[in-house]
């Protein structure tokens, strides 16, 4: 039963750096114990030697006092000052929304309210969707006011609240923003208040929720609004009836301009964590969870689809009750990596009575600049965070079908449904169904653990198995440190290997790839569907990344028109593909179909005797077929493929040394394989549907060489790894080890 979960400040360390265990126990247990181990595999299987792990002396190892520490999700900003909110007794606020789920709750606009003691004012709508003014005033009066039209998913609506302390008066209003073919139209209504504000100081005025309470320095948010925010104002002055229906209408009301409290840009600092005030009151504030920024605001016309070329149209922030950042847990015990630790995967393994074990995952890399091994893994660390707890076999109805199998619930899935808190993945969708773009490590990721599913993080473990079981030593780095270091990181290195899912990558992963290779290396990608989806790396936040989901792809959700360039980097979002920096330029190959119900083998092609390649088949039977055993649906070939094509920008000097064939009409093309619908996309069908093997060499002496298949790891183990999928790979790599200069063929070669 899973009642541990924990998490770390980092997810790669070197000797010297301090790695902190943050835990939570959900079970009835005082203590939990907790050790170093080395994760040599991540699964058990009854076809393998099982999950194999080591024991390692570290001084943290003991038992701890369990605790349960909460995780509070959902997105909102706040300001803090001395005095500039206690002050306030004549006010209008005003703003653009866009609210995305309706008929939950009450939810939070904006405001001073204190529901701990009943104080200060909000913004809200309420239960029936209606535009709501609260007040309080600490003794246990409160007063409430709504508007009778209810508000509209989706629809830009703008809304602005003044109220009179004189006259213990609010006038509310709302003007929807209309297309030709919508209905609506502005309402104003003035409102007696028998609460008055209280004296008792606050310190804060929020955005999208409310204050909850605070406690021990925490301060916690309640009422948290799901949708979009633009353009909010604070103005230290009430204005009449007439006054604030013209608002609506886009009238200036000059008074307004000689009582600005804030004016709060949105548009400024684009995936920051902090929104600044225009006004010249300085009253910048913080934005807890990562709401999405970059969002196209109610005033957005659609010329301009990059918010850096028209950021005015852009000043909206869509926050979502379900955001997660980091989930701010205190540290257990720490531990600080000491010269002479072995790199590869690590974790702290937590164990307590009637629970099942958790691992913290975590990985250690040589110190920096230095080598231990000629052989580099490049642990897919972004794309284990894209998958990051996700929640999709649990609501998606096709998944099933997608699956080819009934769907089955492990007790991580169980854990995650029952505890909703622990965030999502890339690939799910928010309460209100907008797709999630941030994902962040600061959280415990229940889905980096063993026995995961194999394109999240199991299926790596049998590539670092098979090292181990071969006596192959290599180095560990992650994705965040490739991203971060470029290509000097990979200096030291004369091969790299991936592990069975590259999926996400960055651009300064891409480039320190491409500029590694055209220095003589060598890129070992044994895997499928990989260097896929552009991702962005937060540049400030740390263990934070951005995937827009635009125009095309194989994708769990799309993002909204206008909302493609991702606000941490400005970069355009979606495939690489679309971006003339398709997988194939890099590795040869690139995604063209999916399926997971059954695997299939390899046939050798005739290319498979160029001479070029007779490294490779070093103890190998060029029977038939081969690869048609493997612990995924028992073929190397499956799950997702990878083809040649030349046209896509494979090398037309690379050798196709074989090819999957076999499938069934379970594996299908991936959508943006074609431009117009048909049936002709299964496996018995479309030629197009299958895995290449393909090798070529790069400038520099370098090579590549690539398998096309997140199922070829799997096949790794078979028979205690007597295999030729195995025999293959480490040919490939003994070659690849071998200092001699990879010549590039001469004109003469013919592309297959």
């Amino acid at each position: 039963m899973r009642t541990l979960a924990g998490y770390t400040n980092i997810m790669s360390a070197k000797p010297g750096d301090t790695v902190e265990f943050k835990v939570s126990s959900h079970g009835p247990s005082a203590t939990f114990s907790a050790r170093l181990v080395r994760l040599i595999t991540t699964e058990e299987h009854p076809r393998t030697a099982g999950l194999i792990e080591r024991d390692v002396d570290a001084p943290f190892n003991g038992e701890y006092r369990a605790r349960r520490q909460p995780i509070h999700t959902g997105s909102y900003g706040y300001v803090e000052h001395a005095t500039a909110f206690s002050g306030l007794e004549d006010f209008t606020f005003q703003a653009w929304l866009w609210p995305t789920l309706l008929g939950s709750r009450r939810q939070t606009i904006a405001g001073t309210w204190d529901e701990s003691r009943s104080l200060g004012f909000a913004i809200e709508i309420d239960e029936t969707d209606r535009l709501t003014f609260l007040m309080g005033d600490g003794q246990g009066t409160v007063s409430t006011a709504s508007l009778p039209r209810p508000l509209v998913e989706r629809r830009w609506v703008f809304v602005a609240a003044s109220y009179s302390a004189k006259d213990r008066t609010v006038v509310l209003h709302q003007s929807p923003r209309c297309d030709i073919g919508d209905l609506g139209s502005p309402q104003t209504r003035k409102f007696e208040i028998a609460a008055v504000q209280g004296n008792a100081a606050q310190r804060h005025f929020f955005i999208a929720a409310h204050k909850a309470s605070a406690s021990d320095g925490l301060l916690l948010a309640g009422g948290h609004y799901n949708g979009k925010i633009d353009s909010p104002k604070l103005h230290a002055c009430a204005l009449s009836v007439e006054e604030v229906a013209s608002l609506g209408n886009g009238a200036a009301v000059e008074r307004l301009n000689e009582c600005v409290s804030a004016a709060w840009d949105f548009s400024i600092d684009q995936g920051s964590d902090v929104f600044k005030d225009v006004s010249a009151n300085g009253l910048d504030g913080r934005l807890v969870n990562m709401p999405a920024r970059a969002m196209k605001g109610y005033n957005w016309t659609g010329q301009f689809h990059d918010w850096r070329t028209a950021p005015h149209e852009y000043g909206a922030i869509h926050f979502h009750d379900d955001d997660l950042y980091d989930a701010g847990w205190s540290t257990d015990f720490a531990f600080t990596i000491p010269s002479g630790l072995e790199s590869g995967v690590y974790a702290a393994r937590l164990d307590a009575q009637d629970a099942s074990p958790a691992y913290v995952i975590f990985f250690v890399r040589p110190p920096k600049g230095q080598a231990t091994s000629d052989v580099v893994y490049l642990a897919s660390t972004a794309t284990y965070m894209a998958y990051a707890n996700q929640s999709l076999i649990a609501r998606d109805p096709l998944d099933e079908m997608s699956m080819g199998s009934l769907l089955v619930f492990g007790e991580d899935d169980v854990f995650l449904n029952e505890n909703p808190e622990y965030g999502k993945s890339l690939y799910d969708l928010h309460t209100d169904g907008s797709g999630v773009c941030y994902s962040s490590h600061l959280r415990p990721i229940l889905t980096m653990s063993p026995n995961a599913k194999y394109w999240r993080f199991g299926g790596d473990g049998y590539l670092t198995g098979w090292l181990d079981a071969l006596g192959i030593s290599a180095d560990v780095i992650t994705d965040e440190d490739l991203h971060n270091e470029g290509e000097s990181i990979l200096a030291p290195y004369r091969v790299v290997l991936t592990g069975c899912h590259p999926e996400y990558v960055s651009l300064a992963m891409w480039d320190a790839l491409k500029t590694h290779l055209s220095r003589g290396g060598r890129l070992m990608y044994l895997g499928g569907n990989g260097f896929y989806w552009r991702t962005a790396f937060h540049p400030t936040l740390p263990g934070l990344i951005e995937v827009r989901r635009a125009e095309d792809g194989s994708r769990a959700w799309s993002a909204e028109a206008g909302e493609y360039f991702m606000s941490t980097t400005g970069e355009y979002g979606g495939m690489w593909r679309r971006q003339d920096r398709t997988p194939n330029q890099l590795v040869g190959i690139g995604f063209c179909a999916q399926g997971f119900m059954s695997g299939s083998y390899y046939q050798w092609s005739p290319a498979s005797s160029d001479p070029r390649v007779d490294f490779v088949f070093n103890g190998v039977n060029k029977g038939s077929k081969f690869g048609d055993y493997g612990l995924s649906g028992n073929g190397a070939a499956g799950q997702e493929l990878d083809r040649y094509d030349p046209a896509l920008g494979s090398p037309r000097h690379a050798v196709v040394i074989a090819t999957s064939i076999g499938h069934t009409d379970n594996m299908v093309l991936a959508k943006e394989e074609f431009g117009a619908m048909h049936w002709m996309i299964g496996g018995t069908e479309n030629k197009n549907v299958r895995s290449d093997i393909a090798f070529f060499e790069t400038i520099g002496g370098g090579a590549v060489f690539s398998v096309g298949s997140i199922s070829w790891c799997m096949s790794l183990p078979i028979k205690d790894y007597d295999n030729d999928v195995s025999r293959v790979t480490r040919n490939v790599l003994e070659r690849f080890r071998n200092p001699k200069p990879f010549p590039l063929p001469g004109p003469a070669v013919i592309p297959i």
